[in-house]
């Protein structure tokens, strides 16, 4: 079924993407790979090629674009070349960090961080997950307490998004421990800021060149004005944003289940066994046309989700539904993807293998599927009261 989700200025676009990463990317994403750790330069090289901050206002030197179908394209582009480690941390730059000082910060920010953030200068992360608190985010512990001018921030965070590169880091701190939901504030602490320090880069299942780190905060002081948004509205800020994390994990998921599918479609058909292709097998048909017909179904919601989006009435219910449902038919479309490549597909020289390790976070990170069903249920619950 041709999708009618695009127009020629996305395809144009794609255009301009497909050559940045056979350029940029994919002659190096093996060796990034095995050295765990993306190269500055490929962020340096978005920034000049058009990838990096598409949302960003021209004023600020990005491209001022709101249609995220733009962001879409780029998803589908790395999903197709495998090369997902380049993609997560683009996405938390680009989809999490820049909109937050985008839609919080005063004109004096924005000045000062976005044309970084938009040319590949400046890498984002954003500090939530705690050794002791996930998605139970009232369990941060990491306070930010006010002297004179400055605040000093003390605490540790882990499982962060470009965590090593990252030179501006938008911190959630309890600013007030006596004031529950409302005692959280986001403060922006800056790459050299004395006290702030990285730890160990972490040793994940898949996702190798994408760098997660912890960050630890010793007195780390900066001044008041790095507080992003209200003092006290940390928490509501963090929500207000969910909708868009939230949909950017499911249209990466639905892209790498597209991507998987694909590469599986050509292998079947060009892997011979008892005497014809794999693909003649009615199981091998039976399972291709399950998987199209979930790919396409799930194609069309997330499509729909995009587009309310960009009108801003994708709601955080609705962007649940699309991340959860996205992620875990990406784990179960790439799993089946690799048993039908058969022993193949557990070589890691096949994206198929890099996929199916890439995939398992999906269901974790931004919020875990049973808190996708818990803000569902609770939804649903609320029509009853």
């Amino acid at each position: 079924m041709q999708r009618k989700h695009y127009e020629a200025d996305h395809e144009d676009y794609r255009a301009t993407v497909r050559e940045f990463l056979a350029r940029e990317i994919e002659p190096h994403y093996a060796k990034w790979e095995e050295d765990r750790l993306i190269d500055r330069s490929a962020w340096l090289s978005a920034g000049a090629s058009g990838i990096l901050g598409l949302s960003v206002p021209e004023e600020y030197g990005g491209a001022g674009v709101t249609d995220y179908r733009f962001r879409n394209v780029v998803f589908e582009e790395i999903a197709r070349t495998a090369t997902t480690s380049f993609g997560s941390g683009l996405s938390v730059h680009d989809d999490i960090v820049i909109p937050y000082v985008l839609h919080l910060g005063t004109e004096e920010q924005k000045a000062r961080w976005l044309p970084r953030m938009a040319s590949g200068e400046v890498i984002g992360a954003i500090a939530m997950t705690e050794p002791g608190a996930g998605s139970d985010l009232q369990g941060v512990r990491t306070s930010a307490v006010r002297d004179g001018d400055e605040w000093v921030i003390n605490g540790q965070k882990t499982f962060i998004t470009n965590g090593i590169h990252s030179d501006f880091v938008i911190v959630v701190c309890r600013t007030d421990p006596e004031a529950g939901s409302r005692g959280f504030s986001l403060i922006a602490v800056e790459r050299d800021t004395p006290g702030f320090t990285r730890g160990r880069k972490l040793h994940k299942v898949g996702l190798a060149a994408q760098d997660t780190a912890e960050l630890v905060f010793e007195n780390v002081r900066v001044r008041t004005d790095n507080l992003l948004g209200t003092e006290g509205k940390g928490f509501l800020h963090l929500m207000e944003n969910l909708p868009l994390e939230r949909i950017s994990i499911a249209v990466s998921a639905i892209v790498a289940a597209r991507a998987a599918y694909e590469w599986t479609k050509n292998y079947v058909f060009e892997r011979k066994a008892f005497g014809k292709p794999i693909g003649d097998l009615q199981n091998t048909r039976f399972a291709l046309a399950e998987m199209r017909t979930e790919i396409e179904v799930t194609e069309s919601h997330i499509d729909r989700a995009v587009l309310a989006l960009n009108a801003g009435e994708l709601t955080a219910v609705d962007a649940s539904m699309s991340k959860w449902w996205a992620t875990e038919l990406q784990k179960r479309v790439v799993d089946r993807c690799v048993q039908l490549h058969g022993g193949y597909g557990y070589m890691m020289e096949y994206p198929i293998g890099r996929a199916y390790v890439d995939s398992r976070i999906q269901t974790i990170y931004g919020g875990t599927t049973e808190i996708m069903k818990e803000i569902i249920g609770r939804d649903i619950a609320a029509e009853f009261r």
